[in-house]
C-alpha cells in the first residue's frame, strides 16, 4: 500500500519487450493511420449529403479509443507512466452534441497528433526492432533508448495537458500542507504530553521534598537527610527526562555527525540485530536528514513490537533528487497503511517534506518499508 505519490519517473524500457512493442505497433499503426485518413476524407466529403456525419462521428470516437489503447500499450511495454486522462463529459447530450463536444475536447486533438506522428516513426522503428533480433549490442543499448524516447514523446502527447499536471501538483502540495500540519500537531501534542507526565512530575516532587524537608531541618535532620536524597533522585530523573525529549525533537549526534553515526546509535537501542548501510553524500538537507531519522525510528521500534522479527535491515542512499530510505524485516507481515495506525504516521511525516512512503508487506513477510525524501522543494 502506498500514500499519496507525485508523478513517476519515467524509467527506461525492458530492451525485450521495447522490440516486441515496434514489431507490433507497426501494424496497428498502419491501420489506424488508414481507417483516420480514409474516414476524415470520406467524411468531409459527404458531408454535404449528411452521410459524412456518421463517419465523421465514427472516426472521432475510433481516435479517442485508439488513443486510449496506445496508452495502456505504452505503459506496459515501454514502462511510461500514463494515467488515464479526464475527458469532457458526454452523459446526456445528443448525438450530435456528443460529436461536437468530442471535437472541442483538447484530448481529443491531442490523440490525433499522436497518431499522425506515430505512424511514420513506426516505419523508423520497424528496421530497428528487426536489426535488434539479429545484432545484440543493438538491442541492448540502442532499442531501449529509442523506447524510452518514443515513451516521452507519448507522454508528452497522451498524458495530462499542463493545466491537468499544475492541478495535480497542486492538490498534491495542498494535501501534502494538510498531513504537515497534522503530523506537527500531533507532535506537539507528545511533546506536552511528555513533559506533563515525566518531567513536570518530577519537579513537582522535587518541590515537595524540598518544602518537606524545609520544614523538618530543624526538628529532624535526619528525615531532612532522606528528603533530600529523595529530591535529588527525583531531579536526575527529570534532567534525564528532559534530554531523552530534547533527543526525541533533535538528536545531537544527527547534526554533529550526520545521518551514518545517528541510524548506528539507534540500531544498537535495538533489540533485535539490525544493519545499517548508509550514503548519502553529499549530506542532504536538514530536514531530510531529521524525517529520514524519524522514520527509522519509529519503524524499529514497530518492528520490535509487533512484526516478530529477528532481524532488519537498514539502508539509506541518496539518488540525483531523492533521499531513499528502506527498512527491511523478516517478520510476519501483513503491515498496512491504515488512518491513524503507526504507519499512517510515518507517510504524514514524510509529507511534511513531500516525502512519500511505501509499505511492501505480505501475509508471511518479508516487510519492505521505503521512503522517497525529496531533497529539493
Amino acid at each position: 500500500m502506498t500514500s499519496q505519490q507525485p508523478p513517476p519517473e519515467h524509467p527506461r524500457p525492458n530492451p525485450a519487450r521495447t522490440v516486441v512493442y515496434m514489431l507490433l505497433s507497426f501494424v496497428f499503426r498502419l491501420v489506424q493511420f488508414i481507417l483516420i485518413v480514409v474516414g476524415a476524407v470520406v467524411g468531409a466529403g459527404t458531408v454535404v449529403v449528411w452521410v459524412g456525419f456518421p463517419i465523421l462521428l465514427a472516426t472521432t470516437g475510433f481516435v479517442r479509443w485508439s488513443g486510449d489503447v496506445e496508452r495502456r500499450w505504452a505503459q506496459r511495454m515501454l514502462r511510461t507512466p500514463l494515467a488515464p486522462v479526464e475527458r469532457l463529459p458526454l452523459e446526456g447530450l445528443s448525438l450530435t452534441r456528443r460529436w461536437l463536444t468530442r471535437l472541442t475536447d483538447p484530448t481529443t486533438w491531442r490523440d490525433l497528433t499522436y497518431l499522425m506522428v506515430a505512424f511514420p516513426l513506426s516505419i523508423v522503428e520497424l528496421p530497428i526492432a528487426i536489426a535488434s533480433i539479429v545484432l545484440l549490442p543493438m538491442a541492448i543499448w540502442v532499442t531501449p533508448w529509442l523506447g524510452w524516447l518514443h515513451g516521452n514523446l507519448a507522454l508528452s502527447l497522451l498524458g495530462p495537458n499542463r493545466t491537468k499536471k499544475l492541478e495535480r501538483k497542486a492538490e498534491h502540495l495542498q494535501a501534502s500542507r494538510a498531513r504537515g500540519v497534522d503530523a506537527a500537531e500531533a507532535e506537539r501534542r507528545r511533546i506536552e504530553r511528555d513533559l506533563h507526565d515525566g518531567a513536570q512530575q518530577r519537579l513537582v516532587a522535587v518541590a515537595m521534598s524540598l518544602g518537606r524537608a524545609k520544614s523538618k531541618f530543624d526538628q529532624d535532620p535526619d528525615a531532612v537527610r532522606g528528603l533530600l536524597d529523595e529530591a535529588h533522585s527525583d531531579a536526575k530523573m527529570a534532567v534525564s527526562e528532559l534530554r531523552d525529549l530534547a533527543r526525541g525533537i533533535f538528536p545531537a549526534v544527527l547534526g554533529d555527525r550526520g545521518l551514518d553515526a545517528a541510524l548506528s546509535a539507534q540500531a544498537a537501542k535495538s533489540p533485535i540485530p539490525v544493519d545499517v548501510q548508509v550514503d548519502v553524500e553529499p549530506r542532504p538537507p536538514a530536514a531530510v536528514e531529521t524525517t529520514a531519522y524519524f522514520i527509522v525510528g519509529e519503524t524499529l521500534t514497530n518492528i520490535a513490537k509487533h512484526s516478530g522479527a529477528t532481524e532488519a535491515t537498514v539502508k539509506v542512499w541518496r539518488s540525483e533528487t531523492h533521499v531513499i530510505t528502506e527498512i527491511t524485516d523478516n517478520g510476519r507481515g501483513g503491515a498496512e497503511v491504515s488512518p491513524g495506525g503507526g504507519l499512517a504516521g510515518l507517510a504524514d511525516r514524510a509529507a511534511t517534506i513531500d516525502g512519500v512512503i511505501t509499505v511492501v508487506s505480505p501475509v508471511g513477510g518479508p516487510t519492505v518499508i521505503r521512503a522517497d525524501l525529496p531533497c529539493q522543494w
